[in-house]
């Protein structure tokens, strides 16, 4: 739609300047330009039902194609905040001894994911794990209705979307999972974080769920029993290693030791959720520690790079949510020597922003000796939170040219101290801190 007015407006300029006076043609433009709206609104009007039409009919295809390969099974991940990691953790896993295909980075969109399974996905794969986003009531409601999943995994709900969903009981509907509970199958399988609230919630009104149909993981034994648990996490710079814990319904409980060369004790969760699923379609946990060293740091959105003068920097630019940022900074104070975190404030947060990005300021202010922010919108928020633990304003700047950053840190730093880029930050930025 976007190009059809650009082209639209492209025309009618090339036109004006064309084939006008031009004494006539500032006047033409300066009509034009008040029209745009009315123009716009045409446009939409005359192209919206092709545009609809076309994308059903790609919907469409992509469901007639799932329902077509009767050996394959399918596994929808949703939530805030961990979709990317647990997809990519558990595609590596099932890979093992699977033919799987997933979703490609950015991919989550009903109409994207549609596209991967008409362009990729082959009469040979046994497994398609799907990523699903959503950003209104009902949207994955309509992947999983082209879909058709056996295994839903819901890795996490938070705040991150509420200004887009407009109200949490519409954001519980998708992110939350209850549209993907809905939909599976009678023999269909729901996962879910025992660490976050809303799936905690969301397992205890399951009721049309038995037991074998929903399994919860966790990394807390206090908060609920879990079908999976990880005990004596530990993370280092480079990795983490846990316990997993398995309490089968036969009774009797196994234990394995495993280690990913990952980031960040927050993955420990992700991973339970690809083991506690990799289990459910019959690998051993030999088989999926045996996977373990397939594992990428990059799955985990959080990447240790070579920095200038000697500066660690540590890459969590992917994306940011308020668990992640928290989570990232519990990483960060691993690292003995000053600690500096860059990142922009975070957006969709509605209502909740301010409380939000106070938290954050406050866990800067007890982890960090700096904080960068590149976006003016709550930085003040973020300012009084750090503030409040003790962080000197000074400390806290906002400043969004990448050059100008480069200098603050080159002046603070030294060989061994750390920097954690979170959110999107300048790419810019990445470059100038970074060693090629």
């Amino acid at each position: 739609m976007l190009a059809v007015c650009l082209v639209i407006a492209g025309f009618f300029a090339s036109y004006v300047l064309a084939y006008l006076a031009e004494d006539l043609q500032p006047a033409w433009l300066l009509l034009f330009d008040i029209l745009l709206p009315l123009i716009v609104s045409f446009a939409v009007l005359l192209f919206q039902p092709v545009f609809v039409v076309l994308r059903n009919n790609i919907l469409k295809k992509a469901a007639e194609k799932i329902r077509g390969l009767k050996n394959l099974k399918v596994i929808c991940v949703t939530g805030s905040y961990g979709k990317t990691s647990t997809k990519e953790f558990l595609t590596a896993i099932l890979s093992k001894k699977f033919k799987t295909l997933c979703t490609k980075e950015h991919q989550n969109s009903e109409i994207g994911i549609a596209r991967r399974i008409l362009d990729d996905l082959k009469q040979e794969h046994q497994v398609f794990i799907a990523e699903v986003g959503a950003y209104n009531k009902g949207k994955v409601k309509e992947a999983c209705s082209m879909l058709k999943p056996e295994i839903g995994i819901v890795t996490g709900v938070n705040e991150q979307h509420l200004s887009l969903f407009g109200s949490m009981k519409n954001l519980l509907s998708a992110e939350g999972g209850r549209e993907l509970a809905g939909l599976l199958p009678e023999n269909g399988v729901l996962i879910l974080n025992g660490d976050n609230k809303y799936c905690i919630d969301l397992y205890r009104k399951s009721d049309n769920f038995t037991k074998a149909r929903k399994k919860i993981y966790s990394t807390d034994k206090n908060k609920i029993v879990s079908d999976l648990r990880a005990e004596d996490s530990v993370a280092s710079k480079n990795a983490i290693s846990f316990v997993v814990v398995d309490n089968p319904p036969a009774g009797g409980r196994n234990l394995m030791h495993f280690s990913a060369n990952v980031l960040g004790l927050h993955n420990v969760q992700n991973l339970l959720a690809s083991i506690l699923t990799a289990r459910e379609l019959g690998m051993s946990f030999e088989e999926i520690s045996d996977a373990f060293s397939d594992l990428k740091p990059e799955y985990a959105g959080m990447i240790l790079k070579n920095g200038k003068h000697g500066i660690i920097v540590i890459d969590s630019s992917y994306s940011a949510n308020l668990d992640g940022v928290l989570a990232d900074l519990d990483y960060l104070s691993i690292y003995p020597q000053k600690k500096v975190i860059i990142m922009p404030s975070l957006i969709e947060l509605g209502q909740k922003s301010a409380e939000i990005h106070e938290k954050i300021g406050r866990k800067i202010g007890q982890i960090c000796d700096m904080v960068i922010i590149t976006s003016k919108d709550k930085f003040e928020d973020i300012k009084k939170g750090a503030v409040g633990e003790g962080m000197q304003s000074k400390d806290v700047l906002l400043c969004d040219k990448p050059q100008d950053i480069f200098s603050i840190i080159t002046l603070f730093c030294k060989a061994g101290d750390a920097v954690l880029l979170e959110g999107r930050v300048p790419e810019k930025l990445v470059k100038f801190l970074v060693v090629n």
